[in-house]
């Protein structure tokens, strides 16, 4: 497992701009694959995006699709979500996460888990 501290939510108005990072603490994160999952309140973990960190392939949640970019920093060992045009129903709470075993969409896919930042967006 690796330690993931992420941060940058906050609260901001519907069709406004965000960016979430997410430091690994790793010596190396080769191998591995980082994204992000969400959590509404009353609501289960959905998957948001992953990246690959090896080649920087990138999967998006079809409701994110066009509205959210995943990208990495190699040097930095840290991934970011920049989120635009934010609705109300992207309000949640953000978790960053990490695993080596592959691209998975579903949260046991992934053992390493950030503490989670909130994002609220206001109507």
């Amino acid at each position: 497992q690796v330690q993931l501290i992420d941060s940058g939510g906050g609260l901001v108005q519907a069709g406004g701009s965000l960016r979430l990072s997410c430091a690994a603490a790793a010596r190396t994160l080769s191998s591995y694959v980082m994204g992000w999952f969400r959590q509404a309140p009353g609501k289960e973990r959905e998957f948001v995006s992953l990246i690959t960190w090896d080649d920087g392939r990138a999967l998006y949640a079809d409701s994110v699709k066009g509205r959210f970019t995943i990208s990495r920093d190699n040097a930095k060992n840290t991934v970011y979500l920049q989120m635009n045009s934010l609705k109300p129903e992207d309000t949640a709470v953000y978790y960053c996460v990490a695993d080596r075993r592959g691209p998975a969409t579903h949260a046991s896919g992934f053992g390493s888990w950030g503490q989670g930042t909130q994002v609220t967006v206001s109507s």
